[in-house]
């Protein structure tokens, strides 16, 4: 169903319906979460991440509660990708020692013992800034090499991050999925380890560790809302790329809560909406979008649903939303410029899409039907995640401060 200004939406008649047949989440229960946190909190630059209440936002938009995750804060890196990034390579390396990854420290594997022991490592990924800088820092915290592949028309500020953190970094003349193919390439040629956050046939496990590494932040956003003396959200916006942080949030979701779990959208740029389009198709397939995606949110710029995600995001999730990047430059503009009282946050282009139409959904008359669905009213409390802050410094200025990509 199409809305004004390239807003689409299609709802999951399904997602609440008891089916035995449905997607296993099992993979990312709380149990399981607990053995990624714990893994997690030996890092040196652990800590938990912000959670921000924005009460008079929540007033003006007519619901209970609106809170931010800001991953912004997460390990000095700006976004929450390491999360996964670190958890995959700490697993991969637990294989390698055959040992199981709750025996192993991060300061235990940047021991001279166990580098030892595992020789030079190469890790290879693609990626569009956050995940290789991810990747690249956790092989250097190891001891050990990273080689990155970025799609064409990425932000050479991210690229320069990424070589800052001793990866050897190239952009390509390719889009993200042709850039996925030539990292595999790439290390298949050169003895590398693919880490990789797309699945496909016949590579799932990797991607499977990083979606469990990713799931350390809403194990925390649940736990700071419990200690805030709330109920659990009755909503989360979720940002799809291939799919990866939606299906390990939701996974997470359906894990923990069964048929009590929020209601939850994916969100996705209407130029690379590969889970919106999978899901209109019909026929219970991932579908890919194919050629260039020009879309501001790069990290969202991704045409092939993961193989792992897609099937938890299909039977899960209760509405598929795709929308234009002038969504995202308004989340990234009411976050950065907050009302009175509510507190400032720094979201990238990203980071921002929840929250961007979530004020939509809940400010512009023609997009009631979005609200109806969601069952959004005065007792509703939501839950966004900004997964990355201004990443690309400059780009992020364009938006707030020159009016790109204006609400129309």
């Amino acid at each position: 169903m199409r809305n004004v200004e390239g807003i689409e939406f299609i709802s999951n008649e399904n997602a609440r319906k008891k089916d035995h047949t449905k997607s296993p989440v099992e993979f990312i229960s709380r149990e399981a979460v607990e053995k990624v946190r714990n893994f997690h909190k030996t890092f040196p630059e652990y800590q938990l991440t912000p959670l921000h209440s924005l009460d008079e936002l929540s007033k003006k938009l007519g619901v209970s509660s609106i809170w931010v995750k800001d991953e912004s804060f997460r390990f000095g890196l700006n976004a929450f990708k390491v999360l996964g990034g670190s958890y995959a390579v700490g697993n991969y390396l637990a294989e390698v020692l055959n040992v199981d990854i709750s025996e192993l420290s991060f300061e235990k594997l940047r021991s001279k013992e166990i580098k030892e022991k595992l020789g030079e490592i190469t890790f290879v990924t693609a990626t569009d800034g956050n995940h290789g800088r991810g990747i690249a820092w956790a092989a250097r915290q190891l001891g050990q090499k990273a080689v990155v592949f970025m799609p064409k028309g990425s932000s050479a500020i991210r690229l320069n991050n990424i070589k800052k953190e001793g990866a050897e970094a190239s952009i390509t003349d390719f889009n993200y999925d042709d850039a996925v193919r030539l990292a595999n390439k790439y290390a298949e040629e050169h003895n590398g380890v693919i880490v990789q956050d797309s699945a496909w046939e016949g590579y799932e496990k990797i991607p499977t560790w990083i979606m469990q590494g990713y799931a350390t932040l809403i194990d925390e956003a649940i736990e700071q809302i419990k200690d805030q003396g709330k109920d659990k959200p009755t909503h989360v916006f979720l940002q799809a790329g291939v799919g990866s942080f939606a299906g390990s949030v939701q996974g997470y979701l359906a894990a923990v809560f069964g048929e009590d779990r929020p209601v939850t959208a994916i969100v996705e740029p209407d130029e690379a909406a590969c889970i919106y389009k999978s899901v209109k198709a019909g026929d219970g397939k991932p579908h890919a979008v194919t050629g260039f995606m020009p879309t501001i949110m790069a990290g969202l710029a991704c045409g092939e649903p993961s193989t792992v995600a897609w099937g938890i995001l299909r039977d899960y999730a209760d509405i598929y939303i795709s929308c234009p990047d002038y969504v995202t430059a308004r989340g990234m503009r009411i976050l950065g410029n907050p009302l009175a009282g509510d507190p400032k946050v720094i979201s990238g282009e990203s980071g921002a899409v929840g929250l961007g139409i979530l004020s939509l959904i809940l400010q512009d008359s023609s997009l009631k039907e979005i609200s109806k669905k969601l069952n959004i009213n005065k007792d509703s409390r939501i839950l966004v995640i900004s997964t990355e802050g201004d990443t690309d410094p400059e780009g992020y200025r364009e938006i707030v401060w020159e009016g790109m990509c204006p609400s129309a």
